[in-house]
């Protein structure tokens, strides 16, 4: 079976660790230090703040932003749960704007419709490695006093015109195994801000300033040095893992038959967290079960949208309708795109997709 995600650990990782487990270093220490100087440098920014995972990172960055009950902040309906959840735990709504359905982001044209005298931020997700229309998100942002929180979990390294994400206001990665750079679990927050990054430092430790003293009601969601230093040696390989995802994107979309591949915007560096592609309506689940039977992995992000979701439905009351995240929920497929793809896993992608097209 080829896997839809493979992390890839090497002897690098493996010594890290075995260099803080001999330390006696185990808690957040100088690895976590090093971490995230050296993943705000790769943001191009000021701050990066490590948590225990990306999930984390939302809340905090919500948090620190002054995000609480009876805010509402916009965001996208076609996203992991913990996207919408993280705003929920703040005690504010998540208010849903339409995806567009070329790209699955946020559609940034319909943002302004959206905002009301109770909205405080706006939360885009740059899904699946491409970025949001950041420009249009800031602009409007400023326009109305906002903050903006990005969901950067699935877009480490990706960029627009040089602009790498987690830099146009409040970042949150993940570094989950399945990501682009993995830490084994975490996640970071990354600003130009020093009011929110103390903030965020506060709250990822208890509230604690010093020793004893606790300023804030704060959590415990801090990284390890041993997370940590899995996290600095995949960073270091970051650049060379995206440049053979955006080559094995660029192979499939090449090579594909009957499916929609990913269209990447002018200025915009995809790097391809997920190859997902639209299947003719109708055909997506019958293409998984194929594609499954004949060793080729899949997965479907996401089956339904957050919106949809029972409970959200039923404990919520949401009611929205959103024609193009559920019309892509149906339709969406994620092939294998990951580092360690061979030739011969490429090729046989192209060919269980391509055979399944002229069997219809």
């Amino acid at each position: 079976m080829i896997p839809i995600a493979r992390p890839l650990i090497g002897d690098e990782e493996k010594q890290a660790v075995l260099e803080v487990l001999d330390s006696g270093m185990l808690a957040q220490g100088p690895r976590v230090r090093a971490f995230e100087e050296a993943f705000a440098q790769m943001c191009g920014v000021s701050h990066a703040i490590a948590t225990s995972s990306g999930t984390a990172a939302l809340y905090v960055a919500l948090l620190a932003h002054g995000i609480g009950p009876g805010d509402e902040v916009i965001t996208t309906p076609f996203s992991f749960i913990a996207t919408a959840n993280s705003i929920l735990l703040t005690g504010a709504r998540p208010v849903f704007v339409d995806i567009d359905p070329v790209t699955f982001n946020l559609d940034a044209n319909a943002l302004d419709a959206a905002v009301t005298d109770r909205t405080k931020a706006i939360l885009p997700v740059h899904l699946f490695g491409l970025l949001a229309d950041m420009e249009k998100v800031c602009d409007l942002a400023a326009a109305h006093h906002l903050a903006v929180i990005e969901d950067a979990c699935q877009a480490h390294g990706a960029d627009h015109k040089g602009q790498r994400a987690g830099s146009f206001g409040t970042g949150a990665f993940s570094l989950y195994p399945t990501k682009n750079m993995t830490s084994a679990e975490g996640g970071m927050i990354t600003t130009d801000s020093d009011e929110i990054a103390a903030a965020c430092r506060l709250l990822r430790h208890h509230g604690v300033v010093r020793s004893h003293d606790h300023k804030e009601l704060g959590f415990n969601f801090r990284m390890t040095d041993v997370h940590a230093a899995i996290g600095l040696a995949q960073l270091h390989k970051l650049d060379q893992f995206n440049a053979i995802r955006i080559a094995n994107a660029d192979y499939l979309s090449r090579h594909l038959q009957g499916v929609a591949p990913p269209r990447v915007p002018a200025g915009y560096r995809h790097t391809f967290h997920q190859f997902t592609v639209r299947v003719p309506h109708g055909q997506r689940d019958a293409m998984a079960a194929h594609l499954k039977a004949h060793g080729v992995g899949c997965a479907i992000y996401y089956a339904i949208p957050i919106h949809r979701q029972p409970y959200y439905t039923d404990r919520l009351g949401y009611t929205d309708c959103m024609p193009h995240a559920e019309r892509a929920s149906t339709e969406v497929l994620s092939l294998p795109v990951h580092p360690s793809l061979s030739g011969e896993d490429l090729e046989t992608i192209v060919a269980t997709v391509n055979v399944f097209g002229v069997s219809r």
